[in-house]
C-alpha cells in the first residue's frame, strides 16, 4: 500500500484523503456496528486523524456513548467514526474507501457479539472484544 489513500459518500458529496498508511484494518462484529452500517460484520481502516483532510459537504454525527459516528447527510452512507478514548484515530468504513481491496483485515473484534450464522474461515486474530489498545495501555 502507498498513501495517500482516498474514499467518499456513494452521491460523491463527502470525500477524505488519508496521507499515510493505516495503522488499523479489522473486522468488527459488535451490535452498534451491525445497526449503524446494516451488515452482519463491518470493516474499517484507521488512520490517525491529523493524516486526514474532508473536502465537500459536512459530515453529519450521531454520539452513543464514547463513539461518534459520522455519515453523509445527503445520501445516508456510512462513513467513519471516533472514539473519545482513542483521540488520536479516526477509523474509516472500508466500503466507503475508493480502493477496499486495498485493505486487508488483519483481526477480528467483538466476536463475543458474533452472529450464529455468520462463518468468516479464515485464520485471523479473534478478539472477544476490541482489539485497540486504548491510551492506558489495555484492551478492554
Amino acid at each position: 500500500m502507498t498513501a495517500p489513500y482516498a474514499g467518499g459518500c456513494r452521491c460523491g458529496a463527502v470525500r477524505f484523503e488519508a496521507s499515510a498508511e493505516p495503522h488499523h484494518v479489522s473486522y468488527c462484529h459488535c451490535g452498534d456496528c451491525r445497526r449503524a452500517s446494516g451488515a452482519p460484520v463491518s470493516a474499517f481502516v484507521g488512520f490517525l486523524v491529523d493524516q486526514v483532510a474532508f473536502t465537500g459537504k459536512a459530515l453529519k454525527m450521531y454520539e452513543n456513548g464514547p463513539v461518534t459516528r459520522s455519515f453523509c447527510g445527503t445520501c445516508g452512507s456510512p462513513i467513519a467514526y471516533v472514539d473519545e478514548r482513542l483521540e488520536e484515530d479516526i477509523y474509516f468504513m472500508l466500503g466507503a474507501m475508493d480502493m477496499p481491496a486495498d485493505f486487508q483485515p488483519t483481526l477480528h473484534a467483538y466476536i463475543g457479539e458474533q452472529l450464529a450464522f455468520l462463518h468468516m474461515s479464515d485464520d485471523l486474530p479473534r478478539h472477544l472484544k476490541s482489539s485497540v489498545k486504548r491510551p492506558d495501555g489495555t484492551v478492554p
